[in-house]
């Protein structure tokens, strides 16, 4: 988050620090890494579509970007569009992509891959998946950070703000990975679960955007036009992100009962054949 290079009272700042330098530099690596890894799936036969690699790349610059690029408006709102993108948007755009199933499908059988699939199933990922969990983890985190003296502080902390930087990105990962299981991974918790996850989340992040519109964060002197605005690009930001998520999970969840039902018609067909004809049952 703009955090070191964007301080209370000023427009401009002294310009990024070694943690945006090492966002942006690991963003653009990983994207390095998925798109030759896509690319020779392709090459095998293996079906990866292309909107995959759209997307993760999308997430990739959103993240580099956010980190050392010239964002938009006063101080207060350059803030709030760089956790747009680095703790919500990015997130989905990165999660859309199923890096862990293109590492697991492109990956020899051997210590590695059996290493990242046993990591994938531990308990430990488990419970850290747990939607509940992963939105408290989320949001729980940015209501520590804009309403205490947390958001202050950063300015005069280097390692605070690389943590808090590296939790608003992790979390974020987390909780739309919770939300929206698409990889391979131990338990994906029922619709309900997910959905009501998503909602309260949902709520409590636009509880927080209202409350900033209405006070900055304690200890901080941002002008009321900045602050208002910055509250406004998390509110209407957020709302949007969490509908594309939300559209996400309906979609998976559509798509996965209508495989599922037909996978019920064919055995119903298969059991009245074998019913009407005395065949054996089918594959």
């Amino acid at each position: 988050m703009i955090l070191a290079h964007v301080h209370p009272g000023t427009v401009t700042g002294p310009g990024p620090g070694p943690t945006e330098l090492v966002t942006a530099v690991a963003a653009l690596l990983a994207a390095a890494v998925y798109l030759p890894a896509a690319a020779r799936l392709r090459r095998r036969g293996d079906a990866w579509t292309w909107w995959r690699d759209a997307s993760f790349t999308a997430g990739s610059a959103g993240l580099a970007w956010a980190a050392v690029g010239s964002l938009p408006g006063g101080p207060f709102t350059a803030h709030m569009v760089q956790h747009l993108i680095v703790g919500m948007t990015a997130p989905l755009l990165l999660v859309l992509a199923r890096p862990l199933t293109l590492a697991l499908r492109t990956l020899a059988p051997g210590t590695a891959r059996r290493g990242l699939l046993a990591l994938a199933h531990s308990r430990a990922v488990g419970l850290l998946l747990f939607p509940p969990l992963a939105a408290l983890l989320d949001v729980g985190g940015l209501w520590l950070l804009y309403r205490t003296q947390l958001f202050a502080a950063l300015r005069h902390e280097p390692w605070l703000h690389a943590a808090v930087h590296a939790h608003v990105l992790a979390a974020g990962l987390l909780f739309t990975f919770a939300v929206c299981p698409l990889d391979p991974v131990r338990r994906r918790w029922s619709l309900t679960v997910r959905g009501t996850a998503l909602l309260a989340a949902g709520a409590a992040h636009a509880v927080l955007a209202k409350s900033l519109y209405a006070a900055a964060p304690p200890g901080t002197a941002f002008t009321a036009a900045d602050l208002h605005i910055g509250a406004q690009v998390m509110y209407y930001g957020g709302d949007l992100v969490e509908v594309a998520l939300a559209t996400v999970v309906a979609t998976s969840w559509y798509r996965a009962t209508g495989r599922a039902r037909m996978r019920r018609r064919r055995a119903d067909a298969d059991l009245r054949r074998r019913a009407v004809t005395g065949a054996p049952a089918g594959r």
